[in-house]
């Protein structure tokens, strides 16, 4: 296990839930953007995505734009930050557990 973790994400304008969220404007969905969490702790640590106890959105992500997800330990939990050139979209808390 490393210090961190790091990935960039990115959503295509045809992505199938666009439509929906929001009709002449599309933004990237919250739970979207968890599903990228939980695919990161997957990646880093082989861990599924058990609880999710803090999560905020400040800022959104449109289609086509891209985003930097970085996970840091924080004890037995993840913190997770998601940045689009410096400016902060999203923080929040999460726990893993492996799957038994």
């Amino acid at each position: 296990m490393t210090d961190g973790y790091h990935t960039t994400l990115r959503f295509p304008a045809d992505h199938p839930s666009l439509p929906g969220h929001f009709p002449g404007r599309p933004l990237v969905a919250g739970v979207l953007l968890l599903e990228r969490v939980a695919d990161a702790l997957r990646a880093w640590r082989g861990e599924r995505l058990a609880c999710v106890r803090e999560a905020k959105f400040v800022a959104p992500l449109e289609p086509e734009q891209t985003a930097e997800l970085r996970l840091t330990p924080a004890g037995t939990q993840v913190r997770f930050e998601l940045r689009r050139d410096g400016t902060l979209l999203a923080r929040g808390l999460v726990e893993g557990a492996t799957d038994a």
